[in-house]
């Protein structure tokens, strides 16, 4: 018996059938995002000393982090669980996400879904791993380096961790711009001359964006995070040339 997906896949939808498959993703999204709230909440003791804080420990001189608030480990744990849910529930998220536009893509295009699928994971879990592995170690061994011996780092748990998640979290995002460029360029919305035409804009752009993104406003950090976009948006560009659709492709 086919699946609502295939039924779906095979049968034109109408408004309300795209409001049941609306509902029926945030609903699967959600209980992702529970089911990895709870398992993150059962080793929450463990994430946190062994994996979160462990970037902390290997600096040099190691940063002394402290809590500042009675309540302060109890809306600590909270965080981590809540933001540690989402986190690991962003595959699931981007799975339900492109299976929601996939019944709107023609026949030619649909046979892409499989396969952005796995390339939106992938490129999302390289951009953790290149914030937890690579950012982390040399922004936080910046910042217990820099300034003078005579004061001393304690660091806020809560904005320690803070910057921790929202830099794995927006790392993993801005990672999944080779992902976005791919998926325009299957659609003929985004060609490769377009991007080359205004390099220096994005360049631009691209700074100004690490700048925001990054939770601390030191230029180190900035140009960390800077220069991976720009090499990013290199290989989307390279994506672009050898996926956008042809002109004969764009006429039918």
């Amino acid at each position: 018996m086919p699946t609502n997906e295939n039924q779906y896949a095979d049968k034109e939808m109408n408004f309300l059938d795209h409001l049941e498959e609306l509902r029926w993703r945030i609903i699967k999204s959600i209980i992702a995002i529970i089911v990895c709230a709870v398992f993150v909440g059962i080793f929450s003791d463990y994430i946190i000393t062994n994996i979160l804080l462990l970037p902390a420990k290997q600096t040099e001189p190691p940063l002394n982090i402290i809590n500042l608030k009675p309540y302060g480990q109890v809306t600590l744990y909270l965080e981590v669980i809540i933001i540690g849910g989402v986190i690991l529930s962003i595959p699931v998220i981007m799975y339900q996400f492109w299976k929601f536009i996939q019944p709107g893509l023609l026949m030619n295009e649909r046979k892409y879904i499989s396969s952005i699928i796995i390339f939106t994971i992938l490129c999302f879990l390289l951009g953790v791993a290149f914030i937890y592995f690579i950012f982390l170690p040399i922004a936080l061994g910046f910042f217990a380096k820099f300034g003078s011996s005579l004061i001393q780092n304690q660091i806020a748990v809560d904005e320690y961790l803070s910057f921790v998640l929202s830099m794995i979290l927006v790392g993993g995002l801005v990672f999944e711009l080779p992902v976005v460029s791919f998926f325009l360029a299957k659609l003929g919305i985004l060609t490769n001359t377009f991007m080359k035409k205004y390099r220096r804009h994005a360049i631009v752009l691209i700074l100004i964006l690490a700048g925001i993104l990054t939770p601390t406003p030191d230029i180190a950090s900035q140009l960390l995070l800077g220069i991976p976009l720009l090499l990013l948006y290199e290989i989307s560009i390279l994506i672009c040339k050898y996926t956008q659709k042809k002109p004969s492709e764009l006429k039918t």
